[in-house]
């Protein structure tokens, strides 16, 4: 597995960040106060969480004026669903040989 890989899963491994990119997927850009809205998280919390999805390629900042505005990034999650895919096929091959192997008389 990939570092890359490896970030997106650790990124996607917490809960707030998690309804972040829910959030992020379901609209448009949004700001840190946007992100912040109908949330018990502070702006600092937000930024915290925001920067490490960024870090891990999940969302990406644009600077509109004097605020962020983040997005999310399809393209990181393509490349984790490329890695799980060739993982399932590992499994699906070792399962295959080893109903193989249980059917032998």
């Amino acid at each position: 597995m990939s570092a890359s890989v490896a970030s997106v899963f650790a990124a996607l491994g917490d809960d707030t960040r998690l309804a972040l990119v829910a959030r992020l997927c379901a609209a448009s850009p949004q700001s840190i106060a946007q992100l912040t809205e109908g949330s018990a998280l502070t702006r600092q919390g937000v930024t915290k969480h925001l920067r490490v999805l960024e870090d891990a390629g999940i969302v990406a900042s644009v600077k509109a004026g004097r605020e962020s505005h983040y997005a999310f990034k399809p393209q990181k999650l393509a490349e984790v669903q490329t890695y799980l895919e060739e993982v399932s096929r590992h499994w699906d091959e070792a399962l295959g040989r080893l109903k193989t192997f249980a059917e032998r008389d």
